[in-house]
């Protein structure tokens, strides 16, 4: 099977595939109790601020006045907004040279929930390595809502099974191949070339 010549796009979710994202540690060692990693990124996903907040609903004082009452953090709302904004670390090591080979045989996008504090350092960093970017604060639908992947296909104007998708949330990556994306389960630029290696999209 020769995967490359049956992908036409690769879309990338941007924290823990392409960026360095420092949240779900940094919280695990703020939370009382200590929680796992896993446990953090699941309380992380299901709050009620973070997501409205990545839909674009709401301000950043509202977010972090949000989340230190729904996480009960021994923050400021001003502390915890320089803090966040610190999470996003900006690309891995050898993510932007992997991005310029990779764009050499396919077009690449991102989707990513975002917002509009990192949204901007995310476009800095690999604007000119990106076709598109679909930032969930800009599109104002968050994964893994369906819409937003059928968005994506629309706006590519591509078939869905067309499509190689990289996330390292595991509802995520279920949704999209509900509506027909090629997803795969990565987390960290290392799992994300292994993986990339096994298509048949990278050299060994």
């Amino acid at each position: 099977m020769n995967t490359k010549s049956e992908l036409d796009v690769l879309l990338f979710d941007l924290g823990g595939v392409l960026i360095d994202f420092a949240g779900f540690d940094e919280l695990s060692r703020l939370l009382p109790g200590t929680p796992d990693r896993t446990e953090v990124r699941a309380r992380w996903i299901e709050s009620e601020s973070v997501q409205r907040f990545e839909r674009g609903g709401i301000t950043p004082l509202e977010f972090a006045r949000g989340v230190i009452g729904e996480l009960e953090l021994a923050f400021s709302p001003d502390d915890f907004i320089t803090a966040f904004v610190g999470w996003a670390r900006g690309p891995y090591p050898g993510a932007r040279s992997l991005l310029e080979q990779l764009r050499q045989t396919h077009r690449l996008a991102c989707l990513s929930n975002s917002n509009q504090l990192h949204t901007p350092l995310h476009r800095r960093s690999l604007e000119p390595l990106m076709e598109r970017f679909y930032f969930s604060n800009e599109i104002g639908q968050v994964k893994p809502d369906p819409e937003i992947f059928e968005h994506v296909i629309r706006d590519l104007d591509v078939l869905p099974q067309r499509v190689a998708f990289f996330d390292d949330t595991p509802v995520n990556v279920e949704v999209a191949r509900d509506v027909g994306l090629t997803a795969h389960e990565v987390d960290g630029i290392d799992a994300l070339c292994a993986q990339l290696r096994r298509l048949g999209l990278l050299e060994p």
